[in-house]
């Protein structure tokens, strides 16, 4: 059994340790009050973005892609129902499957997200066999009507 003076010698000891690394690793608790902390403005907001030029670019924009190739197919179809809904979280639609070789996709989103899924389609080859290429990219405005991503396959 250990002396009652070593026990809370090692423990007054543990606590000094624990107390200096805190403060070695700066960890110890913010001095900043809690009303300048609620005061502070956010660095950008929801809807706009400051780009390198110092101007405003809206941040949620609005695209509708037109595609020519091998768009009806259904592989072709979850590709696009995964990079834009799944992958970029994109709202919008792509038109239903038909007799021709053409489709649109409606996308809505951040700025970012939605170019970067412009360039994927603009790549053309998914799959091994799967081409498209864009045949026009059209602005629009944002109408917030989807609530998520939306692709149809053909019904046999």
């Amino acid at each position: 059994m250990m002396p009652r003076y070593s026990y809370f010698a090692s423990v007054a000891l543990c606590l000094l340790i624990g107390v200096t690394s805190v403060q070695a690793f700066g960890v110890a608790p913010s001095t900043t009050s809690i009303a300048a902390r609620q005061t502070a403005a956010p660095s950008s907001s929801l809807f706009a973005e400051a780009d390198k030029n110092g101007s405003q670019q809206p941040e949620l924009i609005a695209r509708r892609i037109i595609l020519k190739g091998d768009v009806n197919g259904g592989y072709y179809r979850a590709c696009v129902l995964n990079e834009a809904g799944k992958f970029r979280r994109l709202l919008g639609t792509m038109t239903p499957p038909d007799d021709t070789d053409t489709a649109e996709i409606l996308v809505e989103g951040k700025r970012k997200m939605v170019e970067g899924f412009i360039r994927w389609c603009e790549r053309g080859n998914v799959g091994l066999s799967q081409t498209a290429t864009v045949e026009g990219i059209i602005e629009e405005e944002v109408t917030g009507l989807y609530d998520g991503f939306y692709c149809k396959t053909k019904q046999e």
